[in-house]
Protein backbone atom coordinates (compact mmCIF):
# COMPACT_ATOMS: atom_id res chain seq x y z
CA UNK A 1 0.00 0.00 0.00
CA UNK A 2 1.20 3.51 -0.83
CA UNK A 3 1.55 6.70 1.18
CA UNK A 4 -0.39 9.30 -0.82
CA UNK A 5 -1.06 13.02 -0.61
CA UNK A 6 -4.06 14.46 -2.46
CA UNK A 7 -3.71 18.19 -3.12
CA UNK A 8 -7.12 19.82 -3.47
CA UNK A 9 -10.31 19.10 -1.55
CA UNK A 10 -12.83 19.96 -4.23
CA UNK A 11 -15.31 17.34 -5.39
CA UNK A 12 -12.84 15.44 -7.62
CA UNK A 13 -9.91 15.54 -5.21
CA UNK A 14 -12.14 14.38 -2.36
CA UNK A 15 -13.68 11.59 -4.43
CA UNK A 16 -10.25 10.27 -5.44
CA UNK A 17 -8.93 10.58 -1.88
CA UNK A 18 -11.87 8.46 -0.72
CA UNK A 19 -11.27 5.88 -3.43
CA UNK A 20 -7.56 5.62 -2.61
CA UNK A 21 -8.29 5.39 1.10
CA UNK A 22 -10.85 2.63 0.53
CA UNK A 23 -8.24 0.83 -1.60
CA UNK A 24 -6.13 0.55 1.56
CA UNK A 25 -3.64 3.37 1.00
CA UNK A 26 -2.55 5.89 3.63
CA UNK A 27 -4.12 9.13 2.40
CA UNK A 28 -3.87 12.74 3.54
CA UNK A 29 -6.14 15.29 1.85
CA UNK A 30 -4.95 18.88 1.61
CA UNK A 31 -7.23 21.92 1.55
CA UNK A 32 -5.91 25.47 1.39
CA UNK A 33 -8.48 26.75 3.92
CA UNK A 34 -8.00 25.79 7.57
CA UNK A 35 -11.74 26.03 8.25
CA UNK A 36 -12.46 23.43 5.58
CA UNK A 37 -9.92 21.04 7.09
CA UNK A 38 -11.48 21.51 10.52
CA UNK A 39 -14.98 20.97 9.11
CA UNK A 40 -13.99 17.70 7.42
CA UNK A 41 -12.25 16.45 10.55
CA UNK A 42 -15.14 17.35 12.82
CA UNK A 43 -18.08 16.21 10.70
CA UNK A 44 -16.67 13.60 8.31
CA UNK A 45 -18.41 15.38 5.45
CA UNK A 46 -17.42 17.48 2.45
CA UNK A 47 -19.39 20.53 1.34
CA UNK A 48 -18.81 19.66 -2.35
CA UNK A 49 -20.20 16.13 -1.92
CA UNK A 50 -22.79 16.48 0.86
CA UNK A 51 -24.37 13.09 0.22
CA UNK A 52 -21.34 11.07 1.31
CA UNK A 53 -19.50 10.27 4.56
CA UNK A 54 -15.72 10.49 4.46
CA UNK A 55 -13.66 7.41 5.52
CA UNK A 56 -12.76 7.46 9.20
CA UNK A 57 -9.08 6.69 8.58
CA UNK A 58 -8.56 9.53 6.08
CA UNK A 59 -6.37 12.40 7.29
CA UNK A 60 -6.67 16.11 6.53
CA UNK A 61 -4.22 19.00 6.55
CA UNK A 62 -3.81 22.62 5.51
CA UNK A 63 -0.01 22.17 5.50
CA UNK A 64 1.32 21.65 1.99
CA UNK A 65 4.55 20.28 3.51
CA UNK A 66 2.67 17.58 5.43
CA UNK A 67 0.67 16.61 2.34
CA UNK A 68 3.73 16.33 0.09
CA UNK A 69 6.86 15.40 2.01
CA UNK A 70 7.75 11.71 1.86
CA UNK A 71 4.70 10.65 -0.14
CA UNK A 72 5.12 7.97 -2.81
CA UNK A 73 2.36 9.59 -4.86
CA UNK A 74 1.11 13.17 -4.96
CA UNK A 75 -2.28 13.58 -6.66
CA UNK A 76 -2.72 17.14 -7.89
CA UNK A 77 -6.43 17.95 -7.94
CA UNK A 78 -6.62 21.74 -7.76
CA UNK A 79 -8.37 23.72 -10.50
CA UNK A 80 -6.24 24.14 -13.62
CA UNK A 81 -5.84 27.88 -13.04
CA UNK A 82 -4.25 27.17 -9.64
CA UNK A 83 -1.87 24.43 -10.79
CA UNK A 84 1.24 26.57 -11.27
CA UNK A 85 0.96 28.44 -7.97
CA UNK A 86 0.21 25.22 -6.07
CA UNK A 87 3.15 23.32 -7.59
CA UNK A 88 5.41 26.25 -6.75
CA UNK A 89 4.31 25.88 -3.10
CA UNK A 90 4.97 22.14 -3.28
CA UNK A 91 8.40 22.44 -4.89
CA UNK A 92 10.56 22.78 -1.73
CA UNK A 93 9.20 19.46 -0.42
CA UNK A 94 9.14 17.32 -3.60
CA UNK A 95 11.87 14.79 -4.41
CA UNK A 96 12.60 13.43 -7.89
CA UNK A 97 11.66 9.91 -6.74
CA UNK A 98 8.06 10.94 -6.03
CA UNK A 99 5.32 10.51 -8.62
CA UNK A 100 3.09 13.53 -9.27
CA UNK A 101 -0.23 12.73 -10.95
CA UNK A 102 -2.39 15.46 -12.44
CA UNK A 103 -6.15 14.89 -12.40
CA UNK A 104 -7.02 18.44 -13.49
CA UNK A 105 -7.93 19.43 -17.04
CA UNK A 106 -6.92 22.60 -18.80
CA UNK A 107 -4.35 24.53 -20.82
CA UNK A 108 -2.48 27.45 -19.31
CA UNK A 109 -3.14 30.67 -21.17
CA UNK A 110 0.08 32.41 -22.14
CA UNK A 111 2.42 29.40 -21.95
CA UNK A 112 -0.04 27.02 -23.71
CA UNK A 113 1.19 24.25 -21.41
CA UNK A 114 -0.98 21.34 -20.33
CA UNK A 115 -1.19 20.41 -16.64
CA UNK A 116 1.69 17.92 -16.86
CA UNK A 117 3.64 20.53 -18.81
CA UNK A 118 3.18 23.02 -15.97
CA UNK A 119 4.32 20.45 -13.39
CA UNK A 120 7.46 19.68 -15.40
CA UNK A 121 8.09 23.39 -16.00
CA UNK A 122 8.08 24.11 -12.25
CA UNK A 123 9.61 20.92 -10.83
CA UNK A 124 11.91 19.99 -13.71
CA UNK A 125 11.59 17.44 -16.50
CA UNK A 126 13.31 14.85 -14.27
CA UNK A 127 10.11 14.57 -12.24
CA UNK A 128 7.98 11.41 -12.55
CA UNK A 129 4.72 12.85 -13.87
CA UNK A 130 1.47 11.11 -14.83
CA UNK A 131 -2.12 11.94 -15.62
CA UNK A 132 -5.48 10.33 -14.84
CA UNK A 133 -8.40 11.13 -17.13
CA UNK A 134 -11.62 9.81 -18.65
CA UNK A 135 -15.41 9.98 -18.19
CA UNK A 136 -15.51 10.21 -14.42
CA UNK A 137 -17.79 12.60 -12.56
CA UNK A 138 -16.99 12.72 -8.84
CA UNK A 139 -20.67 12.45 -7.94
CA UNK A 140 -20.84 8.97 -9.51
CA UNK A 141 -17.42 7.77 -8.35
CA UNK A 142 -18.35 8.31 -4.69
CA UNK A 143 -21.54 6.31 -5.30
CA UNK A 144 -19.31 3.47 -6.53
CA UNK A 145 -20.96 3.40 -9.96
CA UNK A 146 -18.79 1.56 -12.50
CA UNK A 147 -16.24 4.01 -13.94
CA UNK A 148 -13.42 3.46 -16.45
CA UNK A 149 -10.47 5.84 -16.92
CA UNK A 150 -6.95 5.92 -18.34
CA UNK A 151 -3.64 6.55 -16.54
CA UNK A 152 -0.98 8.07 -18.76
CA UNK A 153 2.75 8.58 -18.30
CA UNK A 154 5.86 8.69 -20.47
CA UNK A 155 7.37 5.94 -18.33
CA UNK A 156 5.45 2.68 -18.25
CA UNK A 157 6.30 2.06 -14.59
CA UNK A 158 4.57 5.31 -13.61
CA UNK A 159 1.38 4.49 -15.52
CA UNK A 160 1.35 0.97 -14.05
CA UNK A 161 1.87 2.34 -10.53
CA UNK A 162 -1.10 4.67 -10.97
CA UNK A 163 -3.18 1.79 -12.31
CA UNK A 164 -2.32 -0.30 -9.26
CA UNK A 165 -3.13 2.52 -6.84
CA UNK A 166 -6.50 3.55 -8.26
CA UNK A 167 -8.01 0.40 -9.73
CA UNK A 168 -10.66 -1.64 -7.94
CA UNK A 169 -13.84 -3.57 -8.75
CA UNK A 170 -15.82 -0.43 -9.64
CA UNK A 171 -13.02 1.84 -10.89
CA UNK A 172 -11.19 0.31 -13.86
CA UNK A 173 -7.94 1.89 -15.06
CA UNK A 174 -6.19 1.38 -18.42
CA UNK A 175 -2.64 2.58 -19.09
CA UNK A 176 -1.24 4.70 -21.91
CA UNK A 177 2.04 6.36 -22.88
CA UNK A 178 0.25 9.15 -24.81
CA UNK A 179 0.25 11.95 -22.26
CA UNK A 180 -0.18 14.63 -24.95
CA UNK A 181 -3.27 12.97 -26.44
CA UNK A 182 -4.83 12.40 -23.02
CA UNK A 183 -4.31 15.99 -21.89
CA UNK A 184 -5.45 17.62 -25.12
CA UNK A 185 -8.58 15.47 -25.05
CA UNK A 186 -9.19 16.34 -21.41
CA UNK A 187 -8.74 20.08 -21.94
CA UNK A 188 -10.52 20.68 -25.23
CA UNK A 189 -13.55 18.55 -24.40
CA UNK A 190 -14.50 21.20 -21.84
CA UNK A 191 -14.61 23.83 -24.58
CA UNK A 192 -16.77 21.61 -26.80
CA UNK A 193 -19.02 20.92 -23.79
CA UNK A 194 -19.64 24.66 -23.49
CA UNK A 195 -20.87 24.59 -27.09
CA UNK A 196 -23.07 21.57 -26.34
CA UNK A 197 -24.56 23.40 -23.38
CA UNK A 198 -25.24 26.46 -25.52
CA UNK A 199 -27.04 24.17 -27.98
CA UNK A 200 -29.21 22.82 -25.15
CA UNK A 201 -29.89 26.34 -23.89
CA UNK A 202 -30.99 27.41 -27.37
CA UNK A 203 -33.46 24.52 -27.45
CA UNK A 204 -31.73 22.53 -30.18
CA UNK A 205 -32.08 18.76 -30.23
CA UNK A 206 -30.21 15.48 -30.36
CA UNK A 207 -29.13 15.97 -33.98
CA UNK A 208 -27.27 19.13 -33.04
CA UNK A 209 -25.65 17.58 -29.96
CA UNK A 210 -24.47 14.55 -31.93
CA UNK A 211 -22.97 16.81 -34.59
CA UNK A 212 -21.13 18.89 -31.99
CA UNK A 213 -19.68 15.80 -30.30
CA UNK A 214 -18.63 14.21 -33.59
CA UNK A 215 -17.11 17.31 -35.15
CA UNK A 216 -15.69 18.27 -31.76
CA UNK A 217 -13.69 15.06 -31.46
CA UNK A 218 -12.47 15.69 -35.01
CA UNK A 219 -11.07 19.08 -33.93
CA UNK A 220 -9.50 17.66 -30.78
CA UNK A 221 -7.94 14.72 -32.64
CA UNK A 222 -6.51 17.00 -35.32
CA UNK A 223 -4.77 19.18 -32.76
CA UNK A 224 -3.53 16.22 -30.70
CA UNK A 225 -2.03 14.63 -33.82
CA UNK A 226 -0.29 17.88 -34.78
CA UNK A 227 1.21 18.05 -31.28
CA UNK A 228 2.56 14.50 -31.44
CA UNK A 229 -0.33 12.64 -29.84
CA UNK A 230 -1.88 9.40 -31.02
CA UNK A 231 -5.28 9.91 -32.70
CA UNK A 232 -6.41 6.52 -31.33
CA UNK A 233 -6.22 8.03 -27.84
CA UNK A 234 -8.95 10.46 -28.85
CA UNK A 235 -11.27 7.64 -29.88
CA UNK A 236 -10.85 6.21 -26.39
CA UNK A 237 -11.69 7.14 -22.82
CA UNK A 238 -9.77 10.42 -22.67
CA UNK A 239 -11.28 11.61 -25.94
CA UNK A 240 -14.67 10.36 -27.08
CA UNK A 241 -15.57 8.93 -23.67
CA UNK A 242 -14.88 12.09 -21.71
CA UNK A 243 -16.41 14.29 -24.41
CA UNK A 244 -19.70 12.35 -24.43
CA UNK A 245 -20.14 12.52 -20.67
CA UNK A 246 -19.15 16.18 -20.40
CA UNK A 247 -21.48 17.23 -23.22
CA UNK A 248 -24.42 15.23 -21.87
CA UNK A 249 -24.27 14.91 -18.08
CA UNK A 250 -26.28 16.82 -15.51
CA UNK A 251 -23.07 16.90 -13.44
CA UNK A 252 -21.08 18.80 -16.09
CA UNK A 253 -20.30 22.34 -15.00
CA UNK A 254 -19.14 23.24 -18.54
CA UNK A 255 -22.39 22.06 -20.10
CA UNK A 256 -24.34 23.87 -17.37
CA UNK A 257 -22.50 27.15 -17.99
CA UNK A 258 -23.02 26.79 -21.74
CA UNK A 259 -26.72 26.12 -21.24
CA UNK A 260 -27.11 29.31 -19.21
CA UNK A 261 -25.31 31.28 -21.95
CA UNK A 262 -27.59 29.72 -24.57
CA UNK A 263 -30.57 30.82 -22.50
CA UNK A 264 -29.35 34.41 -22.54
CA UNK A 265 -26.95 34.80 -19.59
CA UNK A 266 -23.69 36.65 -20.03
CA UNK A 267 -20.65 34.37 -19.64
CA UNK A 268 -19.56 35.95 -16.34
CA UNK A 269 -23.05 35.59 -14.90
CA UNK A 270 -23.23 31.97 -16.04
CA UNK A 271 -19.96 31.12 -14.29
CA UNK A 272 -21.15 32.78 -11.09
CA UNK A 273 -24.36 30.77 -11.14
CA UNK A 274 -22.52 27.48 -11.65
CA UNK A 275 -20.50 28.29 -8.48
CA UNK A 276 -17.61 26.06 -9.54
CA UNK A 277 -14.60 26.61 -11.79
CA UNK A 278 -15.68 26.26 -15.43
CA UNK A 279 -12.43 24.93 -16.89
CA UNK A 280 -13.54 25.28 -20.52
CA UNK A 281 -13.75 29.06 -20.23
CA UNK A 282 -10.15 29.21 -19.05
CA UNK A 283 -8.93 26.81 -21.77
CA UNK A 284 -10.84 28.29 -24.72
CA UNK A 285 -8.37 31.04 -25.64
CA UNK A 286 -5.39 28.76 -25.13
CA UNK A 287 -6.99 26.05 -27.28
CA UNK A 288 -7.50 28.51 -30.13
CA UNK A 289 -3.91 29.72 -29.76
CA UNK A 290 -2.67 26.12 -29.96
CA UNK A 291 -4.66 25.67 -33.16
CA UNK A 292 -2.97 28.71 -34.65
CA UNK A 293 0.46 27.55 -33.48
CA UNK A 294 0.08 24.11 -35.05
CA UNK A 295 -1.93 25.28 -38.09
CA UNK A 296 -5.05 23.29 -37.17
CA UNK A 297 -8.50 24.71 -37.93
CA UNK A 298 -10.82 24.61 -34.90
CA UNK A 299 -14.14 26.09 -36.05
CA UNK A 300 -16.28 25.08 -33.05
CA UNK A 301 -13.67 26.29 -30.58
CA UNK A 302 -13.33 29.51 -32.57
CA UNK A 303 -17.06 30.18 -32.28
CA UNK A 304 -17.05 29.39 -28.55
CA UNK A 305 -14.34 32.01 -28.12
CA UNK A 306 -16.48 34.47 -30.07
CA UNK A 307 -19.40 33.93 -27.69
CA UNK A 308 -17.29 34.00 -24.52
CA UNK A 309 -15.01 36.93 -25.25
CA UNK A 310 -16.39 38.92 -28.18
CA UNK A 311 -20.07 39.17 -27.29
CA UNK A 312 -21.19 37.00 -30.22
CA UNK A 313 -24.76 35.72 -30.04
CA UNK A 314 -24.83 31.88 -29.72
CA UNK A 315 -27.42 31.59 -32.50
CA UNK A 316 -25.18 33.58 -34.81
CA UNK A 317 -22.26 31.32 -33.87
CA UNK A 318 -24.27 28.25 -34.85
CA UNK A 319 -25.26 29.83 -38.15
CA UNK A 320 -21.60 30.63 -38.84
CA UNK A 321 -20.73 26.96 -38.38
CA UNK A 322 -23.62 25.76 -40.55
CA UNK A 323 -22.74 28.14 -43.39
CA UNK A 324 -19.05 27.28 -43.64
CA UNK A 325 -17.85 26.36 -47.12
CA UNK A 326 -18.80 22.94 -48.47
CA UNK A 327 -16.24 20.18 -48.00
CA UNK A 328 -15.81 16.40 -47.71
CA UNK A 329 -16.19 14.90 -44.24
CA UNK A 330 -12.91 12.95 -44.26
Amino acid sequence: MADIGVIGAGSWGTALAMLLCENGHEVVLWAHRKEKVEQMRATGTCDKLPQITLPEKMCYTESIQEAVMGKELIVLAVSSTATRSTVQRMKPFVKSSQIVCSVSKGIEEGTLLTQCGIIEDVLGTYQLVGVLSGPSHAEEVVQKLPTVVVAGAKEEKVATFLQDCFMNEVFRVYTSSDVVGIEIGASLKNVIALAAGMSDGLGYGDNTKAALITRGIREISGLALAMGGNPETLSGLAGTGDLIVTCSSKHSRNRRAGMLIGQGSKPDAAMREVKMVVEGVHSAKAALALGEKYHVTLPIIEQVNGVLFEGKDPKTAVRTLMEREKKAEI
